[in-house]
């Protein structure tokens, strides 16, 4: 008989999911920066999806399945007329907060945009209110949002810190999905057995390649993965409350766990030779440091790699408008993660492709003094050749201390520094930025700029007094705490 046989003694549940299960079940959020920076998330959030609803590429994935379903106690869509169930609900809402990749970012070994967990977090919280008052119980209250925000950030931001996906070919929005399972599942009154179990099918999923983010195959399904990825995580919650067993072996596993199969690839930048190598590295225990740190895109639509380099662009913008053609070059020196993702030369597809390009989102405000979502439209495009030039006279420089800061827990910059040559040998200052006005370090120059472009986005939807009084109830901490989650996402159907 052959000895060739395995184990079959069940191993306890892996220590990373058991973490992330105590963090959402026995932690503290106790930090008012937290939960104010949650309550500024939560409108800036909410605004980007309320604009997205403006392009129709984004609005016909919406909507039931099946026409005119009806749903008790279902779920509303900001900004539309919808009553879903919390699983399609979550796609929807998590479609349209990226859709123009508007909404905040986190930086570090891996990226993401931890706010695309809010699909899951409002399509559940506002099902479970519903079914509560159905049900003569109280509703869930917008304090309790806040506070999943801060732990869904959380654990997305802290698992990205040492871990990168990216490096062997896998999608950010696989923690959109970890983290989105995990929160719910509690919200949904999950125990601890349940919450693992969760989690665990979550990693199970695996990921999706990054290969829609990147040259040459950029396209729009980077503006809908997010929404795919929250809206499982609500399926796998509901799977687990079901009673649902788990695979608690599932990260390490041989041969058939997540580690060996999905996290031990090598590439000439990146040697996973040794079993630790294998393994997801942590920084920090799970807090609040996440959504204290958390980067807001204020003023652009764009990669967050390339906000400073946009706005070094606006401010060289007066200076050269009136030159355009005298340009003999465009030196736009930056970090390294910035020439991963988003560096690219060559025919740009669609919008999905010219807003990962940094060439073409420095180009623009170069150009036109701004940046919006409507820059990246194929009309947009056709219309000025002149943004095509000024690619193709862009040299990409690394500098070597914006990349090793970029990574310092102390600073976590995102450099650019923009210098315009001319023909005759004169050149401009090199204009340099090291934080966006969406970094921690400027949040008091940051806010108020952020509170306008709420503003603008709510009136893309609704009218002037419903404007006011969404707005109003937005920045009154307190209040907004307060307020139940069902009549808060009521005043938000259009």
């Amino acid at each position: 008989m052959s000895s060739n046989v395995e184990s079959n003694v069940r191993p306890d549940y892996d220590t990373v999911i058991q973490d992330i299960a105590d963090y959402v079940l026995d932690y503290e959020v106790d930090s008012s920066e937290a939960m104010d920076t949650a309550r500024n998330c939560l409108m800036d959030t909410l605004g980007c999806g309320l604009l997205a609803l403006r392009f129709p590429d984004c609005t016909k994935h919406l909507g039931p399945l099946v026409k005119d379903t009806i749903v008790p106690n279902g779920a509303r869509v900001p900004g539309t007329p919808y009553v879903l169930d919390p699983v399609k609900a979550a796609w929807d809402i998590g479609c349209i907060i990226r859709w123009l990749d508007f909404n905040d970012t986190w930086l570090a070994a891996e990226w993401g945009h931890p706010s695309d967990n809010l699909g899951g977090i409002l399509a559940v919280a506002d099902y479970l209110s519903r079914t509560n008052i159905a049900n003569g119980k109280k509703p869930l209250s917008m304090k309790v949002v806040l506070d999943v925000m801060v732990r869904a950030h959380e654990i997305q931001g802290v698992l990205a810190l040492e871990n990168s996906f990216n490096r062997v070919g896998l999608c950010h929005v696989l923690l959109v999905r970890v983290a989105t399972t995990a929160v719910v599942t509690r919200l949904m009154g999950g125990n601890r057995e349940q919450i693992l179990a969760a989690v665990s099918q979550a990693w199970v999923d695996g990921s999706s390649l990054r290969t829609y983010r990147h040259a040459p195959n950029a396209g729009s399904r980077k503006s809908w993965a997010a929404g795919d990825a929250t809206s499982r995580g609500v399926r796998l919650a509901d799977i687990a409350m079901r009673g649902e067993m788990g695979i608690p072996g599932v990260l390490t596993a041989p041969q058939w766990g997540f580690y060996d199969v999905s996290f031990s690839h090598t590439n000439k930048d990146l040697k996973l030779k040794e079993e630790g190598d294998r393994q997801f590295k942590f920084q920090r225990d799970y807090g609040s440091y996440v959504m204290e740190n958390v980067l807001f895109k204020i003023s652009f639509p764009a990669e967050f790699h390339s906000q400073t380099a946009c706005e070094a662009a606006v401010q060289l913008h007066p200076e050269i408008k009136d030159r355009l053609g005298d340009i003999e070059k465009i030196v736009i020196t930056t970090h390294e993660s910035a020439i991963r993702i988003i560096s690219k030369v060559g025919a740009l597809a669609n919008p999905a492709d010219r807003d990962h390009c940094l060439q073409y989102m420095t180009a623009v405000p170069l150009i036109f003094g701004n940046l919006v979502a409507e820059h990246y439209e194929n009309e947009f495009h056709e219309a000025n050749p002149e943004i095509d030039e000024l690619r193709k006279k862009m040299e990409i420089v690394e500098d070597e201390r914006y990349s090793r800061e970029y990574h310092d827990p102390e600073k976590r910059s995102i450099a650019n520094a923009l210098q315009v040559f001319f023909e005759d040998g004169s050149s401009t200052d090199k204009v340099e930025i090291e934080y966006p006005i969406g970094h921690r370090r400027r949040r008091k120059e940051g806010i108020p700029v952020l509170e306008a472009k709420f503003r603008r986005n709510l009136a893309t939807r609704f009218p002037k007094d419903r404007c006011a009084r969404i707005f109003d109830l937005c920045k009154n901490q307190q209040q907004l705490e307060n307020t139940c989650v069902n009549e808060f996402m009521d005043l938000l159907v259009a």
